[in-house]
């Protein structure tokens, strides 16, 4: 189904006109509309099995980023999130990105690694030895317990054994099990086979097995996305495409070598992919701890984008980090905006999902870079944050874009002026 990302007028709609849209646009059936059309998609009866001590549902905001065009592909990625200003700079980004071919992914295979850990030991470098000569017998063991997986394709490929031959508790083996978990997100997968190989692994070492468990430093599970925009198209009336090239490049240059730059740096990139996973009923906490995680492999926390500029002096922009997301199993499965927002972006492999997650992040981070670079990152937030204050100061209805409107003009977006505002606009009427 192929269809156009760039919604024109989109922001002029109501969230009703909006949604008839996206829901043409997607041939989405009448009990698909419905769940977005009004509130409480997810039924208590169906939340109550999905976690413990259920009391009720807690509901976020989603959206729609548009323009986004992804290896040739228009996409329309739904972004849950309660932050204003991510999915307007998000889109705005991807539509420049637009006139040089958009945005170009990859990822490599779904492995996730599983960590079986043995102590006890005083001869760990023997016992590594050992794990590796009964490599193919720990794998067929492994694999005995996922006949669905094998079937597609999936199942643990390899081993790796790690040994610390001086922890603060002695000598310390660490198995790996490398697993294609092929479209889900792995956890129960992988945690379920390194239990099952654990006692073959004691009588291999002699040792004992403590932690068997997934790690979500997901190192060989990476999407990687890649951007180009020439200084024609980045230029405003104010600064030249080449003056924000060159402040896009000193602001990265900070992130890449500071860490407490590179932490907002990277809380800005996450402001892009947490809301596409959590959208889809990923694990956002599992993607944030293999990012930040990655960001620190050289040994220095760092930035998961890179910036430079090409031989055409065109800005290019690069992001690589781990992405363990699923289309099976959990709440991909249970919840039904989930299934929805997968189908609305058209997504056939978790690989793919987590390729438009990684090209999100990267826009994400570009319109902050920019922003940073021009005209401060301040004044864009604080004009779409002024409609929040609006409702805080209990404006309703026209009144909210009113008081938004007035915030944004005077560049004083606050709480108590907002009620100065109203209180005025109310006076008149």
């Amino acid at each position: 189904m192929a269809i156009d990302s760039r919604l024109s007028n989109f922001r002029a709609l109501n969230p009703a006109q909006r949604w008839d849209h996206i829901a043409q646009a997607c041939q989405l059936s009448d009990e698909e509309r419905a769940l977005i059309a009004q509130p409480g998609a997810l039924p208590h009866a169906l939340a109550d099995g999905m976690i413990e001590n259920v009391i009720g549902t807690f509901e976020l905001p989603i959206g729609v980023a548009g323009n986004f065009q992804i290896n040739g592909r228009d996409v329309l990625v739904p972004l849950a999130v309660e932050e204003p200003s991510i999915i307007a700079a998000a889109s705005y980004m991807a539509k420049l990105a637009r006139d040089s071919g958009g945005f170009q992914t990859s990822s490599t295979q779904p492995l996730m690694r599983a960590q079986v850990q043995i102590v006890g030991l005083s001869d760990p470098y023997g016992a590594r030895i050992a794990l590796f000569q009964a490599r193919d017998e720990i794998i067929a063991l492994a694999n005995s317990r996922d006949k669905v997986l094998i079937g597609l394709g999936g199942g643990c490929k390899d081993i790796e054994v790690h040994v610390f031959p001086s922890s603060p508790r002695g000598a310390m083996v660490v198995m790996h099990l490398i697993v294609d978990v092929r479209d889900a997100m792995g956890a129960n997968t992988v945690n379920t086979m390194a239990e099952s190989v654990s006692p073959l692994v004691e009588k291999l070492t002699g040792g004992s097995v403590r932690l068997r468990i997934l790690s979500n430093l997901a190192d060989l599970r990476l999407a990687r996305a890649r951007v180009r925009l020439t200084p024609q198209t980045l230029a405003t009336p104010e600064r030249s495409g080449e003056e924000i090239i060159e402040g896009i490049l000193d602001a990265y240059t900070f992130a890449a070598i500071d860490p407490y730059r590179a932490a907002t740096h990277n809380k800005g990139i996450m402001n892009g992919i947490d809301p596409v996973i959590v959208a889809t009923g990923n694990d956002w906490r599992a993607v944030e701890a293999g990012a930040h995680a990655y960001a620190c492999r050289s040994g220095h926390y760092t930035s998961l984008t890179t910036w430079e500029k090409d031989n055409s002096g065109a800005l290019v922009g690069t992001i690589e980090l781990p992405m363990p997301v699923g289309l099976v199993g959990g709440a991909t499965k249970t919840h039904p905006v989930a299934r929805l927002a997968l189908k609305i972006m058209g997504v056939q492999s978790a690989q793919e999902l987590g390729e438009i997650a990684a090209a999100v992040g990267l826009a994400q981070n570009l319109g902050a870079l920019r922003a940073l670079a021009t005209e401060g990152i301040q004044r864009g937030h604080m004009a779409l944050h002024a409609r929040n204050i609006a409702l805080v100061a209990g404006a309703v209805g026209e009144e909210v874009d009113q008081v938004a409107r007035r915030l944004a003009a005077e560049h004083d977006v606050r709480t108590d002026r907002a009620l100065e505002v109203l209180a005025q606009l109310r006076a008149a009427q």
